[in-house]
């Protein structure tokens, strides 16, 4: 596709049916783009319902699609807002991804984690943009969705259209902490296009660190606090129920927390937890809860420790901010958390705990109490562990042959 004259596009498509991670993955990509290239606008494609909450860079926009969410049991896809079938609002999803790059015609098209977009939306944009030059790349997450039914691109024969399609494919981890290519037996020819970047390190402007020591988490006259987050919190009640059955058990746990419940939370849910904090904070002020923050990374600034689920976004803010951490995964539907979880363990980056039901209040509030005093991440050596944006900045420098920062060593598969 012939080059606009000192402008470049970057398309990104995000389908978010469930959670906040594909978006703000997305998003962490774009800021970082744009933020190293003064010549470049890049457009995400999300349907995320709460895309309009988070704040973007100059040069990032989003376009919405209509929503679509899969139910936690069975896995069902439906229409998250709308009165129509599931293959409707499939069919308008994919008409408005195809006129949207159509019209904005991309030098290089981004599609994170499903090679043909959710259930092939995205299919047909992308053969057109094929044909025009595009250059298409695929972004996957460092752990897939393993869920014993080999949710990978092999068994579910996207590793056809990943190899007729896709110019690149990056993975955004590093083969030292999990290597999908190797594990699920890919293809030589999948493996040549294949670069991990290493996580992608989230940070604060000085501005956004100026405001979060002026204006501090708003809560608690202990400082520092703990922080305990789910993410999206579709599924993150367990964790505020066992932080909270902690706090019930031992008043004395010498750290206040700070709550981040999720967006996606059940409203009922987090009216029960509103009261129990209350019950808590009868005596003393220790637990703060909030549904949603557009800028989560000002969070870390204060905490001493994290007690966090397990997904790939909060993995990367805990390694960025280089918090000690209790990880507590979902282990369904998919092992992907867990499996983070796990590695993460085992090399000393974080601390596993898993919820079996029991939810022991005695274990949480030993494990609060100890948080802070746990070993950072920064002190295990894994080179590259957190070059990903840097790494993605210099690919995309060279793919639009203009000078940018120094080309970072890249984890090539072999």
């Amino acid at each position: 596709m012939p080059r606009r004259k000192g402008r470049a596009r970057l398309l990104i498509y995000s389908h978010d049916c469930y959670g906040l991670g594909h978006l703000r993955r997305c998003m962490a990509i774009a800021h970082s783009l744009v933020d190293h290239r003064g010549d470049l606008s890049v457009l995400i494609i999300s349907g995320s319902p709460v895309a309009g909450s988070f704040e973007f860079h100059d040069r990032v926009d989003f376009t919405r699609i209509p929503g679509v969410i899969k139910e936690r049991k069975g896995g069902r896809l439906r229409s998250l807002k709308l009165d129509m079938t599931t293959e409707e609002i499939l069919k308008v999803r994919s008409k408005l991804i195809y006129q949207t790059a159509e019209i904005f015609e991309p030098d290089i098209f981004l599609v994170d984690h499903q090679p043909l977009g959710l259930r092939n939306e995205a299919e047909d944009a992308l053969r057109m943009l094929k044909a025009k030059g595009t250059r298409l790349v695929l972004g996957y997450r460092d752990i897939p969705n393993v869920d014993g039914t080999a949710e990978t691109w092999e068994f579910r024969n996207e590793e056809i259209p990943v190899k007729e399609l896709y110019d690149n494919v990056w993975v955004f981890g590093l083969p030292d902490i999990y290597n999908p290519i190797a594990e699920k037996g890919m293809s030589v020819d999948v493996s040549q296009k294949t670069r991990f970047t290493g996580y992608l390190r989230r940070s604060l402007s000085p501005s956004e660190i100026s405001l979060s020591r002026t204006n501090p988490v708003p809560m608690i006259s202990n400082d520092p606090y703990l922080l305990a987050i789910t993410g999206g919190g579709g599924d993150g009640e367990g964790l505020v129920d066992w932080v909270l059955r902690a706090y019930e058990y031992d008043s004395g746990i010498p750290y206040s927390t700070y709550i981040l419940m999720g967006p996606f939370m059940n409203t009922n849910l987090q009216e029960e937890f509103i009261e129990r904090i209350q019950r808590i904070n009868a005596n003393q002020e220790k637990i703060h809860a909030i549904s949603f923050h557009p800028n989560v990374e000002s969070l870390y600034m204060g905490a001493a420790g994290v007690v966090a689920m397990g997904g790939y976004n909060i993995f990367c803010e805990i390694l960025s901010f280089d918090k000690p951490s209790v990880i507590i995964p979902r282990t369904v539907p998919g092992k992907e958390q867990y499996t983070r979880a796990k590695r993460a363990d085992d090399l000393g980056l974080a601390r596993m705990l898993l919820d079996d039901g029991t939810r022991d209040p005695k274990l949480m509030a030993t494990h609060l109490r100890g948080l802070a005093a746990q070993p950072k991440p920064s002190d295990v050596r894994l080179p590259g562990l957190l070059d990903g944006l840097s790494n993605i900045n210099a690919m995309v420098d060279t793919w639009l042959s203009t000078p940018g920062s120094p080309k970072a060593k890249l984890a090539v598969v072999k």
